[in-house]
C-alpha cells in the first residue's frame, strides 16, 4: 500500500526479510519530491518490552525525518511470544542489510545508514550499532554477506546493560533470555558491553522520572561511550516518565534533536569507521 502524507510517500508493508518461516515487513518513508539520490537512511525500531508493539508505533518520527530528507524504514521484528532471543536483534540486523542491499533503489547512500529506536527498540538499536558482523546476532533473515554496520545510533530510554555492577543478571529483565538466564548471555546482549573506540556516534534520550527503565541505564552508557572517545550526546528531560515523547510537544522537540544529531554525524560528517560496507 502506498500512501502520501504531506508529500512524504509511505510504502506500507514492504518485505525486508524472513524470520521464523514468515515475511518480515517495514514501512518505508520517502522524502518529498520522489526517490532521492544518495540520501541518508534511518532504520526505525519500535518498543514494547520485546513482547509487544508494531512498526506503526514510531510513524511520527518516520514522517518528520523524511520531511528533512531521510529515507526511513520503520520495521517490525519477531516478538518474544513468537520467537526467543536473539531473534529480535537478528531481524533488526536483517533490516539494516536490506536497506544497504537496496540502497540504489531506495535512493540511499549505503555508508550513511543510521538506526533509532524507543525503549526495547532503543536497546536493539544500540546493540546493532555495537555488534556489526557478530555472527551470534546476524541470523539469516536475508542479504547474508551484506554489512549490518550503521553510521550512528539513537536510543530513547533504552536498557543498555542487563547485568549489575557485580556481574549478576538483573532480575527485572531476565525474561528476555527464556530458559538460558546466564550472566554471559546477558552481557553479550548489553550494548554497553560492546562500547569501544570506533563505536558509531550515539545519541541517548531519557526522562529523569522513568520508573520502567532507570535513567542510570542511559547515563552509564553515555559515560562508557565518552570514556572510549565515542562522539556521544545525552539529553535528559526533567520530570518525564518512560515514553514521554508520546506527548506531541516532546515528540517535536526530540525530532529536532535527532535531526541535528543526524545532520552532524551522518549527513554532513565523515562516516564512522564501522559504517563501510564489509
Amino acid at each position: 500500500m502506498v500512501e502520501a502524507h504531506q508529500h512524504v510517500q509511505v510504502d506500507e508493508g514492504v518485505v525486508y526479510g524472513r524470520g521464523g518461516g514468515r515475511e518480515l515487513r517495514g514501512d518505508v518513508y520517502t522524502p518529498p519530491g520522489g526517490r532521492p539520490q544518495g540520501a541518508p537512511g534511518v532504520v526505525i525500531v519500535h518498543g514494547g518490552g520485546w513482547r509487544e508493539g508494531d512498526r506503526s508505533q514510531l510513524r511520527g518520527y518516520g514522517l518528520r525525518l523524511a520531511r528533512q530528507g531521510y529515507v526511513c524504514a520503520a520495521i517490525e521484528y519477531r516478538l518474544l511470544g513468537e520467537a526467543p532471543w536473539p531473534a529480535q536483534i537478528e531481524d533488526v540486523k536483517a533490516a539494516i542489510r536490506w536497506m544497504r542491499a537496496n540502497a540504489e533503489r531506495l535512493g540511499v547512500d549505503p555508508n550513511r545508514i543510521a538506526i533509532t529506536g524507543n525503549s526495547a527498540g532503543g536497546h536493539l538499536s544500540l546493540l546493532a550499532a555495537g555488534t556489526p558482523g557478530l555472527a551470534e546476532f546476524e541470523g539469516s533473515g536475508g542479504h547474508e554477506g551484506v554489512s549490518s554496520a550503521v553510521a550512528a545510533s539513537i536510543a530513547f530510554y533504552p536498557v543498555t546493560s542487563f547485568v549489575d555492577r557485580d556481574g549478576r543478571l538483573h532480575s527485572t529483565y531476565s525474561f528476555l533470555f527464556g530458559d538460558e538466564k546466564t550472566p554471559e548471555r546477558a552481557r553479550a546482549a548489553s550494548p554497553t558491553s560492546h562500547v569501544r573506540a570506533g563505536f558509531p556516534p550515539a545519541l541517548l534520550i531519557h526522562g529523569n522520572r522513568d520508573e520502567v527503565v532507570p535513567p542510570a541505564q542511559s547515563t552509564g552508557c553515555y559515560e562508557a561511550l565518552r570514556a572510549a572517545g565515542v562522539p556521544a550526546e545525552l539529553h535528559v528531560f526533567a520530570d518525564q516518565p518512560h515514553g514521554f515523547d508520546a506527548d506531541p510537544r516532546f515528540a517535536r522537540h526530540c525530532a529536532d534533536v535527532m535531526a541535528l544529531f543526524l545532520e552532524r554525524y551522518v549527513r554532513a560528517g565523515e562516516p564512522a569507521p564501522t559504517a563501510g560496507v564489509r
